[in-house]
C-alpha cells in the first residue's frame, strides 16, 4: 500500500498503475438555476361577459437594468387561449417552445375539440408542478386566458411551484398589489363578470398599465394587449400608454435644491 497520507486506501501507483479517476464527478453536484436573471413584470388580466382581456408590457430587466424593450410576453395559443409570462425570460422562451410543440401536434391530431384553456392551464399546471418538483423550478408566473370548453370566460393562474388560482381578476409581480386594487373595483367578484361589457374591462387594464409605468421601476409604456372572445383573439403587441408624461415632475417642489 502507498503510504503516503495523500493517497491512504488506495494501491500504490508504481506496484499497480496509476489510478483512473474518470468515473469521479470531477465538477461538482449537479446544480440548476436558483435566481432568474432577466425576467419581465406584471400581466394584468381581467373577465367580461363575452371573454378575457390580458395586457403585459415589453420590458424585460437584466436585473435592474430596463435591458430589452421589445419582449413579448403574450403567447397566442390558439383562436382561444392567451397565456401571459411574468418572471424569468428564459424559462418563458422554454415554455413558449413548449406550447409550439403541443400546438403542432394538436393541430396534426384527428380530434375535433380543441384544447381549451382551461385544458392548457391543467396542462401548464402539472408542468410547472414537476419542475418544481425536481427541485428545477421554472421561474415565472403564468396567466391563462380565454375560454372554457363551454365557451365560458376562464382565467386562471399557475406559478413556479405548481400552485394553482383562478379569479375575475389577476396579475402578477406588481400588479397583485398595484392592479388589483383598481380590478376589483370594477369586479368584486364572479357574479359581476355578467354585467361588463368589453370596453370596461379593456379600460380597466389600460389603466392599470398606466399605474403600473408610474409606479413600477420595471415596466414601461410600451405594451401587448389581447382580446379574446367567442369569434377569436385579438392581439396587439405594440400598445403605447396614452396621455402618459412625467412633465408633472417639474413641478414638485419642497425637496432637495428645489425651493418654492
Amino acid at each position: 500500500m502507498n503510504h503516503f497520507p495523500q493517497a491512504w486506501g488506495r494501491p500504490r501507483d508504481d506496484v499497480y498503475g496509476s489510478y483512473d479517476h474518470s468515473h469521479f464527478q470531477t465538477n461538482g453536484p449537479n446544480q440548476h438555476t436558483q435566481s432568474p436573471i432577466v425576467t419581465g413584470t406584471s400581466v394584468v388580466a381581467a373577465k367580461f361577459k363575452d371573454g378575457v382581456v390580458i395586457a403585459a408590457d415589453n420590458l424585460a430587466s437584466y436585473g435592474s437594468l430596463a435591458r430589452f424593450t421589445d419582449v413579448k410576453r403574450l403567447r397566442k395559443f390558439n383562436d382561444q387561449v392567451v397565456v401571459g409570462f411574468g418572471g424569468d425570460v428564459s424559462d418563458m422562451q422554454y415554455l413558449d417552445r413548449l406550447l409550439l410543440s403541443l400546438d403542432i401536434r394538436e393541430n396534426y391530431s384527428s380530434t375535433e375539440n380543441p384544447l381549451n384553456a382551461k385544458n392548457l392551464h391543467t396542462y401548464l399546471a402539472k408542468v410547472m408542478y414537476k419542475r418544481r418538483s425536481d427541485f428545477n423550478p421554472l421561474w415565472n408566473h403564468l396567466l391563462i386566458a380565454g375560454l372554457d370548453g363551454e365557451d365560458k370566460p376562464f382565467l386562471a393562474s399557475a406559478d413556479l411551484l405548481g400552485t394553482t388560482f383562478s379569479s375575475p381578476t389577476l396579475a402578477t409581480g406588481f400588479g397583485g398589489h398595484l392592479a388589483q386594487p383598481i380590478l376589483r373595483k370594477l369586479l368584486p367578484d364572479e357574479a359581476s363578470v355578467e354585467r361588463v361589457s368589453e370596453e370596461q374591462a379593456v379600460e380597466v387594464v389600460k389603466e392599470c398599465m398606466k399605474v403600473l409605468f408610474y409606479r413600477d421601476a420595471r415596466s414601461m409604456d410600451k405594451y401587448s394587449i389581447a382580446v379574446i372572445k367567442k369569434d377569436g383573439v385579438e392581439l396587439k403587441e405594440d400598445e403605447k400608454l396614452e396621455n402618459q408624461s412625467w412633465a408633472f415632475a417639474e413641478r414638485i417642489r419642497g425637496y432637495g435644491t428645489q425651493t418654492a
